[in-house]
């Protein structure tokens, strides 16, 4: 393992870091089996960064050699076995001479455990007990509710006209009930959890906090109050197929009386109907359903705010949630997309495809946050800079930019044909205009005034 100088302001810097939810320093003195609490809570939460040999108050103290940190790293070793979820290297101080062991943990899949047997759980600048490992298992996926049985009479479920409707569309040489059982929706002559939220006609008998609440607040401040309530909650509910249509629906109902005023005047907000769709449905797919609480919808007047229970499982966070895949509820992900015309059609896509249609409408990414008790999703109705002026401006520190380049700092990977017309428009406009020398297909464009030079005296 190479080691690495660093100047002693980068060593100061980290010395002033406040110690959080994501870092912490220890004494190059502390006991491994000590360290593995701080381990364990990293990769529990969120994961973060540790760093042995600066003390709390942020005085470096670093070992005379790395062999000193062999205790340490096996400490490290003994959680994570296979050597993945943490990495480390070793920062050696220009002036001191001293060595500091640097290593990041990741959030881990399965539940850590320091060396006294317990898990442990980042909470602020602290690593604390686990008080429930069960709701700690369900949020690294490695539980999951939707199994859970529900004490009410299977005759509810199998009688429901949801699956009535379901088995006679989908499966019909099934009867409900031996579909039911056959897809384990049924256990020890029980509905699950799963069972009740795809098919019962009114799941929210048995399980009253499986709703969507829809809120409209007449305001922009970052928080809703009573004062700015448009009208009382909408509780939407009805089994997951039903309950996902009505929210984006209704969802999408209140956010075109919003007005708003551009060029033109007073205008409707418009948000792409892909991303309500497919961010509604994915809090309602993805929620911890042991968690006591509804989906929120919240319609401000330059934002939606979705925010479902439960933080995010296994290993995704905030930062990876785009390209990595888990499921919380996979008979419910499963099952919802056998229906017509399926919420969840794009399995594994769908924030994806939000993403890409607030693109598409040069809005802003939405905004992903794990509050720790839940996720929340904010989907600003913010207009990035318009093409044109996003380009103009790329142009005034860069000389030239190609259809390929423009086609990245739009977002746009895939829309050359409107790229193209795009440079069209600014070489008809007189913005822009081609560099000589450069064809079609490889042309490179300028802005128009920095191919003119000045006149004396002008």
């Amino acid at each position: 393992m190479d080691t690495t100088t660093i100047s002693d302001k980068q060593a100061e810097d980290l010395g002033a870091i406040d110690e959080d939810h994501f870092f912490d320093r220890k004494s190059k003195d502390i006991a491994p089996g000590k360290l593995t609490k701080t381990i364990s809570g990293f990769a529990n939460a969120d994961g973060g960064e540790l760093f042995v040999g600066i003390e709390d108050d942020g005085l470096w103290k670093g070992a005379e050699d790395v062999e000193q940190f062999n205790g340490h790293l096996q400490a490290f070793e003994a959680l994570f076995p296979y050597g993945t979820e943490f990495d480390y290297e070793f920062l050696r101080h220009a002036s001191l001479g001293t060595i500091v062991l640097h290593a990041t943990v990741q959030k881990s899949r399965e539940i850590k455990r320091a060396s006294d047997g317990k898990a442990y759980v980042r909470r602020g600048a602290q690593s604390v007990p686990v008080d429930d490992e069960a709701s700690l298992a369900r949020q690294k996926g490695l539980t999951t509710h939707e199994t859970e049985a529900l004490n009410y009479s299977v005759l509810d479920l199998i009688e429901s006209p949801i699956i009535a409707g379901f088995v006679e569309g989908v499966v019909p040489s099934n009867t409900p009930e031996k579909w039911l059982r056959k897809q384990q929706l049924i256990l020890n002559d029980l509905p699950t959890v799963a069972g009740t939220l795809l098919f019962h006609d009114e799941p929210q008998i048995h399980l009253p906090k499986a709703s969507v609440k829809l809120y409209r607040y007449t305001t922009s401040d970052a928080e809703g109050s009573r004062e700015h309530l448009a009208y009382p909650p909408i509780a939407i509910e009805g089994c997951l197929y039903d309950q996902i249509a009505d929210a984006v629906h209704q969802t999408t109902d209140q956010v075109e009386q919003i007005p708003t005023l551009d060029a033109e005047g007073l205008t409707k907000i418009k948000y792409p109907e892909t991303t309500l769709h497919e961010i509604i449905t994915n809090a309602v797919i993805h929620r911890d359903y042991a968690v006591n609480d509804d989906v929120h919808v919240r319609i401000f007047d330059n934002r939606i705010e979705v925010q479902s229970p439960g933080s995010l499982p296994a290993n995704i966070t905030a930062k990876n949630i785009l390209t990595e895949r888990f499921s919380r509820n996979p008979s419910v992900v499963r099952l919802l997309n056998k229906f017509p015309d399926a919420p969840n059609q794009d399995v594994g896509e769908g924030l994806n495809t939000a993403f890409a249609a607030m693109r598409e409408l040069d809005l802003r990414d939405p905004e992903i946050k794990d509050t720790g008790t839940s996720v929340l999703v904010i989907i600003w109705h913010e207009a990035l800079a318009s093409p044109e002026s996003r380009i103009a401006e790329y142009l005034k520190v860069r000389s030239s930019i190609n259809n390929r380049e423009a086609r990245a700092l739009l977002n746009r990977p895939e829309a050359d044909r409107s790229v193209r017309r795009l440079f069209e428009k600014l070489v008809d406009s007189g913005v822009i205009e081609r560099v000589p020398g450069t064809i079609r297909g490889g042309s490179r464009y300028r802005l128009k005034s920095a191919s003119e030079p000045s006149v004396a005296g002008e």
